[in-house]
This record gives C-alpha cells, structure tokens and sequence, in this order.
C-alpha cells in the first residue's frame, strides 16, 4: 500500500525526532539541523528559535517500548539525534545499534566496526541488518534502517555508475551517480525482504519504507520560488540549496520545490507498507498522514504499551488493513521558526507554520504574516494561492494552526534585533515531555 499524502519534514533531523518520539517539533524543540548559526539569518527580519539537537532523555523511543514488550530491536545507520554516548541509540531502546553517516566510502562507525576495505556504506549496514534478522528470527524483532543513501557527498560503486552513465536522463533526473546511489538502497531493500522470504517470516512481517524529506532539487523550476524580505514569493529562478545538500540534483515533480521547503516538494514523501496476507497489495490511499503516525501504529501492531510523553499522532494501522480510509483527526501540521539557505541571499524557506485540513493546506509566513492557501486536490503543484479569495477558508485554517500551537507551546522567532552572532545549538538533552 502506497500512503500518497505522507508527510514528514523538511530536512532530516527533525524527521527523526518525530518519528522516534511521536511529537511534533513543536514539543520537542528539534526544527533543523544544527545550529541557527549554519545561515546567515542576522540579514533576515527575525531571530530563529534555538535548536535543540539531541533528543530528550526524557522521551521514550518507540524502540524502548517494543524492547519492553519483548521484542528484539536494532538500529544501523544515520541517527542524527545526539553524538554524545547517552544519546546513542543503544542507550535509547535498541540492543544492537551501529551509528554511521558523512561518508559513502571509508565511512567511520559508532562504535568502531571492522568493515572490508573499499565497502559502499549502503552495503555495510544492510550486511548488519540481514544477519540480525537471521540471528532474531525466532522471536519478535524491530529492525530500524535508516540508510545515508542518497544523502550528499553523492558518491556511488563505479560499476552502478557504469550501468547508468550514458543513458538519457527522465523528468530532471540526469545524474548516473545519483541513480547508482538510489540502486544501492533498491539493492539493500530487496536484500532485506529477500532474507524474510528465505526465513518464510514474511507473511509476519511489516515493512515500512519512507524517506525522510523530498528530494534536492525542483528549485530552479519556476515554481520552485525563493522568498524575499516582506514581499510574497516572486518567480525568480535560483540555484538552490546550499553547498551540503549538493544544489538541484534529482526533481520532484509535479511537486513544488525540494528538500528544505515546506512546500510538497519538500514534506510529501514516499510511505509504502508491504504485509503480505493484511495489506492490500497495490493499493493505494490518499488520507493526509504524517511522520508523528508511526510511533501509535507500531504501538498497536505489537501491543506495547504507550511511552511517559503524550503522542501527537494517530494509529495508521485501521488504513492498513483497509478498515478505514480516514482517521478521528481533522488535520496534520508543522511549524518551522527558523531559516533554511539555498546559497547567497537565497532561501529555501523563511520561518513559516502550517496546517493541512484534507485538501487545504495554509501557510502561514511569520515574517510578515502572509498567507499561503492551496488546494491540493486541484492543484498539487501549490500553483494557486487562494488566501485572498477564499478567505473564511483562510480565516478558518488559521484559527485552528493558532490554537495548535497554543496547545503544544509552539515558541515563537522573535525580532531581530541585530545580534552580531548565534549561539551553538541547544543539545541539553532534558525537556518536558509534555
């Protein structure tokens, strides 16, 4: 089943946090990456809130519940949620946990692990991932794969790279380093449901495949617009994203915009479920659903019992089975109070908050209070602002984002007041798990 209205965030940490805690950034207080300091906001109306970079301790994982009811559990690959060792995912619910992300190559691992020289990292972590499943297959287990690929340096196995150049590039994607990276997870993805076939464990097994914010490009398309101070966005094109997320590299049509923006572009992600027997294979639903989802849904696929902090999302699993296509809540939301640079005075996003209420979706711009209002179902590609002629749609959607973020404490950018500097990000690892 694919979930075609999935959303998780615009970059990847915070992705991460919501999933592993089932909050909203909201409550948790991780937005970016890093510091507010990784861009130059000082040029900018507002002063971003400080990001916090580790997770909470007081935050249970959804590994520290199913470990508790008995199930086996792992970790191997990106983390991104606290370098020191009692943020490590072996301390937050997973017996065995390798950390490791940066490189594709010569990559280095937390703890130190041998691998043979000249490993592709995506090879490496799934050579983990298949033996732990071959070690636990006699009992419940949890396998957490959260792949570097395709995440810049964009670095692939030359014969994969070989097996693409050459050939004409489709809808913007042009790059056979880019399409090698994405055969490398292809490859590790078949290789794990191939060990569960092996096992005859696939017909007890959920296996869900995500990505953990849109891809790096869309941006010079000119609906793939960069924001300038107080103004509404003009169709200027730019070359976008900054140095790390390696410019426009692949396309996201007919989405607008690319990681880092909170158009769809940039939040709607693949969500694909496969259990052979309970899911409907082929299907497809389009119910708006978001990252905070996770968390419940394993919850009521394994019977664990629900973590200290309250959860923001809802069970995914009555669209699972095909018993329901909506869910008791009425909408999804983000809110991001920080900067997001796509080069030299260039932006992949301003601070912005937003809610979708089946296929509406308002953006709220906090720099100077715009709004954004789309229908998604006539125009996915947020071509259309209708703020200012459907505005009680407006009106009603933005009455409901301020009571949400008055229920969660959403902090607020404050004005900028001509701070020379930034401090580092927040990483106290304590917070109210409220």
């Amino acid at each position: 089943m694919r979930l075609t209205n999935h959303h998780h965030c615009q970059n990847c940490t915070p992705t991460r946090s919501a999933l592993l805690s089932g909050q909203y950034g909201a409550r948790t207080g991780t937005y970016t990456v890093g510091s507010i300091g990784r861009f130059n906001w000082q040029t900018r109306p507002l002063r971003p809130v400080d990001n916090i970079t580790n997770l909470s301790l007081e935050r249970d994982t959804f590994a520290n519940q199913l470990k508790a009811a008995g199930y086996a559990t792992a970790m191997f690959g990106k983390w991104h949620l606290g370098n020191a060792p009692e943020y490590h995912p072996a301390k937050r619910g997973f017996d065995e946990a390798i950390e490791s992300s940066g490189q594709h190559f010569d990559f280095e691992t937390t703890p130190k692990t041998p691998y043979p020289k000249g490993q592709y990292l995506a090879d490496f972590l799934t050579d983990k991932a298949v033996d732990f499943i071959q070690r636990n297959q006699a009992k419940p287990f949890l396998l957490y794969l959260p792949h570097f690929g395709v995440h810049s340096p964009f670095q692939a196995k030359s014969e994969l790279v070989a097996k693409f150049k050459g050939k004409p590039g489709v809808g913007g994607h042009n790059s056979p380093t880019y399409a090698a990276m994405l055969a490398s997870v292809d490859e590790s993805v078949g290789r794990v449901m191939a060990k569960l076939e092996e096992l005859k464990l696939a017909d007890n097994t959920v296996i869900i495949f995500a990505s953990d914010n849109g891809g790096v490009g869309g941006y010079d398309r000119p609906d793939g617009l960069i924001r300038e101070p107080g103004l509404e966005a003009k169709g200027k094109k730019a070359k976008a994203a900054d140095d790390e997320d390696g410019g426009g590299i692949t396309d996201n049509t007919p989405l607008r915009s690319g990681k880092g923006s909170l158009y769809e572009g940039g939040v709607r992600v693949p969500f694909i479920v496969r259990w052979p027997g309970k899911v409907a294979a082929g299907s497809a639903l389009g119910t708006p659903t978001a990252h905070v989802d996770l968390f419940p849904t394993l919850l009521e696929i394994s019977g664990a019992a629900k973590p200290r902090q309250v959860l923001d999302g809802e069970s995914l699993l009555p669209l699972m089975l095909g018993k329901s296509s909506t869910l008791k809540r009425e909408a999804i939301f983000q809110h991001f109070p920080g900067y997001l640079g796509s080069g030299a005075g260039k932006w992949r996003t301003t601070p912005v908050s937003l809610i979708q209420m089946g296929d509406w979706k308002l953006m709220e711009y906090l720099e100077d209070g715009h709004l954004e209002l789309y229908n998604l179902k006539d125009d996915l590609g947020e071509t259309k602002n209708l703020a200012t002629t459907n505005p009680d749609k407006a009106k009603e959607l933005l009455e409901r984002l301020n009571a949400w973020r008055k229920e969660t404490g959403a902090p607020m950018p404050t004005p900028n007041k001509g701070e020379a500097g930034a401090p580092a990000a927040k990483k106290a690892g304590k917070g109210k798990a409220k």
